[in-house]
């Protein structure tokens, strides 16, 4: 299992969880959080929960969306990392302006 919370500045962080077996990931969440109103919250997660991979993704007003993203694990995996490393401000910036 490998799990830990990297910093992203601006109150922002990101907390990665993976588990494998035989080098296959069979577990994940990647999440983006922001430090608003003295509480750490969810922006945008991957995991694969419920059985498969998919995003959720979190509003400022407490909606949440899921979209299923038909990929193996270990692609999703890959596509959170990256896509979280590219456009965490983004995310930050549209969640804290209930875009």
């Amino acid at each position: 299992m490998v799990e830990y919370v990297i910093p992203l500045g601006e109150n922002a962080r990101k907390r990665h969880y993976h588990e494998t077996i035989k080098g296959k990931v069979i577990a994940f969440t990647v999440q983006l959080e922001a430090f608003v109103n003295g509480e750490w919250r969810e922006i945008i997660r991957y995991d694969s929960a419920h059985g498969f991979a998919h995003i959720d993704r979190y509003y400022l007003n407490g909606r949440k969306i899921k979209k299923e993203l038909n990929l193996e694990l270990t692609e999703a995996l890959t596509l959170a990392d990256e896509d979280i490393k590219k456009n965490w401000k983004v995310y930050q910036r549209d969640f804290l302006e209930g875009k």
